[in-house]
């Protein structure tokens, strides 16, 4: 009751009144106030204008690295296709000088053994075709999604379980292969991948299969499928062909025999 009758007293709040006592304001406080909004109003639009004059200069600048971009990958294309070219020419040559006695047969079989090995060279057989992805649609947690880290454990996987030769999604790994990050992309050897990924290894089909599973790489790839939801499929392929990688440049070399 105290309450209410404190209310039907005072129904106004006191601060209403000290408002009141002070009277409206003054002009020069009201000019005040409409200056400093006019100045507002002016740095808001010079912000706006600005803002609409470089936005078709970003635009252009965007549009120009794209095509930098594309004419770099272009100019990529060509200068593999010349360097492919160029091998096949090598090849030739190398024929031709070491003859066709016993000891040049027996040499050209070990250089073309050698380079099927480092990925010079077209590899055909039988082996296992691992397609992986993204868990749902990997927008979420980071740890649902395929890292560099994953294909490269699934690759030396591979070669733990007797591949004798693996591409990733087409392009073929060599000793100098690199799987790496950027960004959100995966990259071998700075050629960028799209998902979902393909893992093709060529292999002898009694062993290659259960060594996979048995390998690091089949034991990773086992633990992401059933925790993390990954997509992981492993089928056996009767004929696969895997393209050589692009040439590897020789570092060194040493003469081999006694001679």
């Amino acid at each position: 009751m105290d309450l209410l009758n404190h209310l039907f007293r005072h129904p106004l709040d006191p601060d209403y009144e000290v408002v009141a006592a002070r009277g409206a304001p003054s002009l020069g406080h009201r000019w005040r106030l409409g200056v400093v909004a006019v100045l507002a109003g002016l740095m808001f639009a010079v912000a706006a204008v600005q803002t609409t004059r470089t936005a078709p200069a970003a635009e252009s600048e965007r549009a120009d690295l794209i095509s930098r971009v594309r004419q770099a990958g272009t100019d990529q294309d060509q200068l593999r296709g010349r360097a492919d070219a160029l091998t096949v020419e090598v090849d030739g040559l190398r024929s031709a000088a070491l003859g066709d006695d016993q000891s040049a047969r027996r040499l050209t079989g070990s250089l073309a053994d050698l380079s099927r090995t480092v990925g010079a060279d077209t590899v055909r057989g039988p082996g296992l075709r691992i397609v992986v992805d993204d868990a749902g649609s990997g927008l979420g947690d980071a740890r649902d999604r395929v890292l560099d880290l994953d294909l490269q454990v699934l690759a030396n996987g591979l070669w733990q379980a007797g591949a004798e030769a693996v591409a990733v999604n087409g392009h073929r790994l060599s000793a100098l292969s690199a799987i790496r990050g950027a960004g959100n992309a995966i990259t071998v050897d700075y050629r960028s991948l799209t998902r979902p990924y393909r893992i093709e290894a060529i292999g002898d089909p009694r062993t290659l299969p259960a060594r996979w599973v048995e390998s690091s790489g089949g034991a990773w790839w086992n633990e992401l499928a059933q925790n993390r939801r990954m997509r992981y499929e492993v089928s056996t392929v009767e004929g696969l062909t895997l393209e050589p990688d692009s040439p590897t440049v020789l570092r060194y070399a040493k003469r081999g025999g006694g001679s």
